[in-house]
């Protein structure tokens, strides 16, 4: 009865349902290990990258020495300066125009770097709402072929239904295994991400406030 004498007793359809199990549970647990490490890295970077930056006197030197840093926050600074520049540039500018395209810009760059954080996670979404129903395929085809060794059998004591039952349920087992800490995981990185895009959002505000009383000054 244990899981590998369970497997090993299989059928090659419930034996082919653990594996994928298997392999889903594998695969989930190196998206969660890789993703959570990478939002808490980026998380905690931006936030250094935000301090510093309303910390700095010059913006033009400050985009010099660190705009092209491999952060969200310097991603949505860079383009929102890029922007600016090509705005102003000429004699005549649009204020409302410039203002426009700033925040069309900022917000635009915010929304590319939350789409690059969330790749991969629809995966979780996936295996967390399939795993559960593929274990419940092996666990039906598990006991479809208990009730024809019964049959064929003409026993119905324990000992010939106990083992096709126990490679059934184990089936479901393992999709429960897979399913259960792939959507703990998508619920929580998901919630990790909507704060740091909420965090991107009140970043490119703000910036996008210093640059408008810039346009004020200028008049």
């Amino acid at each position: 009865m244990s899981p590998v004498a369970l497997f090993l007793q299989a059928d090659i359809v419930v034996k082919a349902v653990m594996i994928g199990l298997v392999l889903a549970s594998v695969w989930t647990w190196t998206i969660i290990f890789a993703h959570m490490s990478r939002i808490r890295k980026v998380t905690r970077e931006n936030q250094r990258f935000e301090k510093d930056f309303w910390k700095a006197e010059d913006i033009d030197r400050f985009h010099d020495a660190r705009g092209g840093d491999d952060w969200p926050s310097a991603k949505v600074f860079s383009a929102g300066l890029k922007e600016w520049r090509r705005s102003t540039a000429g004699r005549s500018i649009d204020k409302d125009g410039t203002r426009s395209r700033l925040m069309m810009t900022m917000h635009s760059a915010v929304a590319a770097e939350v789409d690059r954080l969330a790749d991969r996670l629809n995966i979780l979404a996936t295996i967390g709402s399939v795993a559960p129903f593929v274990g419940l395929f092996g666990t039906v085809w598990g006991i479809m072929r208990s009730f024809s060794d019964i049959a064929g059998a003409n026993n119905t004591s324990l000992a010939v239904v106990a083992p096709g039952i126990a490679e059934a349920l184990f089936a479901t087992a393992l999709g429960l295994f897979a399913a259960i800490p792939a959507v703990i995981a998508y619920n929580r990185m998901t919630h990790g991400i909507n704060r740091l895009e909420s965090s991107l959002i009140r970043f490119a505000d703000g910036f996008h406030g210093t640059l408008s009383r810039e346009l004020e000054q200028d008049a």
